[in-house]
């Protein structure tokens, strides 16, 4: 095979086009090529015609860099997370860059490492980048990040958190509801003993997941759950299940703030202690996650629907972006709980949906009936 001229010792590499060779090929000014590659700059739609084609025929392309430092505008926002082995936190960040992606918003991924979600992403290594704005999926919002995020003019919105100050614009699922439900449904389902299995502590989704679960089982005349933490965490999960389990009266349904930790669950359940999961013992999670559904694990969870959740945060994210001083706006997105064979069936208030899915929509919380 021939060598290519560049191939030879000592050859020139083309270099790319630029901004001046464009302008050169169009018969226009620099700053007219410029005004053709901004959107929403003037430019007249014949000398706009005249750039594209000389750009195309050169294979131009325009400097995001150069043009954010016109701008001042990088239309990149930065969104950090943890555990993306979570299929739900995989699911809804990837419904997140589809729906930034949409607008014209770039998505730059800053993962924290390991498994806390009390830890900030490096806000020296994010602002470096001259990013927009900021999502923080999943983890929790520090009042020194939030702080720092201020003093640089870089707006934050949480998705699947919320911040206790109410500050900072925030996007969920309805997560004291969904638990409400998720408690209504093993009460109607005969279980007599509870347990909850948190999250991090400071997380206010496992914070509020408990609430609307103890608060639903109190007013119904039941007993006060269980209680455990799996830090959303396997090994953590499955360790303090088999401590739950182990005691000397288990608990006969079991409500974990998310689906991660049901699997592990799960697992610990029908591997180490032997149990029908879905008949001596009922396990319910959290999310809805893609896993849920698969025939082996057959998951009652409450739905978080991900593209709907992303997209009140990419609204929220464009309203502060064109409106810097903007009040934060708190959204909850609406679930469903999805019964499937993890959990034992209530004799009444299901109803199967025209696409299969069998939901619980059994109304106040029924009595709960000692033995």
């Amino acid at each position: 095979m021939p060598r290519r001229d560049t191939d030879q010792p000592g050859a020139r590499v083309p270099r790319p086009p630029t901004i001046a060779d464009v302008a050169a090929a169009a018969g226009v000014s620099r700053s007219a090529v410029s005004r053709s590659f901004t959107e929403g700059a003037s430019a007249a739609p014949g000398t706009r015609a005249k750039v594209l084609a000389a750009a195309a025929s050169l294979g131009y392309r325009p400097s995001a860099i150069a043009r954010s430092l016109t701008t001042r505008r990088s239309h990149l926002v930065a969104v950090s997370t943890v555990r993306l082995e979570n299929g739900f936190n995989a699911s809804l960040l990837q419904a997140l860059a589809l729906g930034l992606d949409a607008i014209g918003l770039r998505t730059l991924l800053f993962p924290i490492a390991g498994t806390s979600a009390d830890a900030d992403p490096s806000l020296d290594e994010i602002l470096r980048h001259r990013v927009d704005a900021v999502a923080l999926l999943a983890t929790r919002l520090s009042s020194r990040f939030s702080a720092q995020c201020a003093s640089a003019g870089v707006p934050v919105v949480l998705i699947n958190r919320t911040a206790r100050d109410g500050a900072t614009s925030s996007v969920t699922g309805d997560n004291v509801g969904g638990a409400r439900r998720i408690a209504e449904f093993l009460v109607a389902g005969g279980h007599r003993r509870f347990a909850f299995l948190a999250g991090v502590e400071d997380s206010s989704n496992s914070r509020d997941r408990e609430r609307g679960f103890a608060d639903a089982l109190r007013e119904a005349g039941g007993p006060a759950p269980l209680r455990a933490a799996g830090r959303f965490d396997r090994v953590a999960s499955s360790k303090a299940v088999r401590r739950m389990l182990a005691a000397p009266e288990p608990p006969d349904a079991l409500f974990c703030a998310n689906d991660h930790m049901a699997l592990a669950a799960i697992d610990v359940a029908r591997r180490e202690f032997n149990l029908a999961v879905g008949h001596q013992i009922s396990i319910v999670g959290f999310d809805d996650a893609p896993t849920a559904a698969l025939s082996g694990i057959d998951l009652t969870s409450f739905s978080q629907p991900p593209e709907a959740m992303a997209g009140r945060a990419v609204a929220a994210l464009a309203a502060v972006l064109a409106d810097p001083a903007r009040p934060a706006v708190h959204e909850t997105v609406a679930g469903e709980l999805v019964v499937r064979g993890s959990a034992r069936l209530p004799a009444a208030g299901l109803a199967t949906t025209t696409d299969g899915r069998r939901l619980w929509v059994g109304g106040a919380v029924s009595s709960f009936r000692a033995p």
